[in-house]
């Protein structure tokens, strides 16, 4: 086991109420915003847990893992649609790498024809 994913988020939760203490208009907001994200009804929990884990992944987001882990078996998903989200969010990350790399490239090439000049 890599982490207690079920205590991350007890603990995680725990500590909201601390920051709802010290930080309650932007605890309230947040909230409002969460629950806000229900949207038009055209995505189904399981789909929008199955896009949480794969943004989590990417975000790289121990704590929205445990809490979208837990939403994803609340809301029946099966260990290979994980596999699957996850799947697409490493070709993503992957991609992005490439396409940074690119961006790398293409800012090298004008540093060296500007200094050759």
């Amino acid at each position: 086991m890599l982490l207690d994913w079920i205590e991350t988020l007890k603990k995680n939760r725990a500590m909201g109420a601390t920051m709802m203490k010290a930080a309650p208009k932007m605890m309230q907001a947040y909230q409002a915003f969460n629950a806000s994200q229900n949207g038009n009804g055209a995505l189904d929990a399981k789909t929008k847990e199955l896009i949480s884990l794969a943004v989590a992944v990417t975000t790289r987001c121990e704590g929205c893992i445990a809490a979208h882990s837990n939403g994803a078996v609340k809301a029946g998903a099966t260990e290979a649609e994980i596999a699957d989200a996850l799947g697409t969010a490493m070709a993503v990350n992957t991609g992005a790498a490439y396409v940074y790399s690119l961006k790398v490239m293409d800012a090298y090439r004008q540093f060296s024809d500007a200094e050759a000049k």
